[in-house]
């Protein structure tokens, strides 16, 4: 019997706001432990994708599949506990909170004591903290944020923030991780140290990426495959190489610029 390596399968997702057609009919699906990019011009319906799989928006047709399970449609608080946790293109960090504080509450949807225990820290509360610590701290060390582990993230650089924003979407231990332009902004500098971060977690981990970004160079170095989008249409899918190489996508996305060194 062949194993079915499938962690998401997106059916037919249509979304429109009014009279404005986000996503019409896109299909794709993304392997377990693979890098799958989502690119496309600006308003090709990149985010709208990863809104609809985490339930901030709901698809008027089409289903969304997660290890098998229909998933279209839940709410955000029931997406999370399954192992599906995201970045957002803007930063999503609590600013008055230290790196270390800002990975603990990213996972309180894993604390099982009671408020009793918590309010008295008593037991299972002083044991759980224990344990969810030493879980930030290791995403701390895999980030190389050691140093900044008890500095409040608003004094923080841009780009730190940035790795502690992935940090927050790491420490919740997903199965599914969905980066939403986790390096705009970013120096070449800093993009490459969270390319590094990124394969580095997928090596680690095994754990599902699903990357939107729109630096090309970073998207063909690290993605295992490419799903390319256009008027919330899938123009394309497949292998870097042959991404780079489609007409298609030259045309609605890649350039005439790319086209030339190729």
């Amino acid at each position: 019997m062949v194993q079915d390596t499938t962690e998401l399968k997106v059916e037919g997702l249509h979304l429109k706001f009014g009279g404005v057609k986000a996503l019409q009919g896109v299909d794709f699906d993304a392997r377990r432990g693979e890098i799958l990019a989502i690119i496309g011009p600006n308003g090709a319906g990149k985010t709208c994708i990863i809104n609809c799989i985490t339930g901030f928006y709901r698809p008027q047709k089409g289903n969304i599949f997660f290890q098998n399970h229909d998933i279209t449609g839940f709410r955000p608080d029931k997406v999370v506990p399954l192992g599906i946790s995201r970045t957002f293109q803007s930063i999503q960090l609590y600013a008055g909170l230290s790196v270390l504080e800002n990975l603990m509450a990213a996972r309180h949807h894993l604390f099982k004591s009671n408020w009793v225990e918590e309010l008295v820290y008593f037991g299972r509360a002083r044991s759980e903290e224990s344990k969810h610590r030493r879980k930030a701290e290791e995403i701390i060390d895999l980030l190389n944020l050691q140093r900044h582990r008890n500095e409040v993230v608003d004094v923080l650089p841009y780009g730190l923030r940035k790795q502690v924003d992935l940090g927050r979407a790491l420490v919740q231990e997903p199965r599914l991780l969905l980066l939403d332009e986790p390096m705009a902004g970013m120096t070449v500098e800093e993009k490459e140290d969270m390319a590094r971060f990124i394969l580095d977690v997928q090596e680690e981990s095994h754990i599902t990426i699903v990357l939107i970004e729109h630096d090309m160079g970073v998207v063909m170095d690290i993605s295992d495959r490419i799903v390319v989008l256009d008027f919330g249409r899938k123009i394309a899918e497949g292998p870097p190489d042959m991404i780079r190489h489609d007409p298609a996508v030259i045309q609605a996305y890649l350039g005439e610029e790319v086209k030339s060194q190729v």
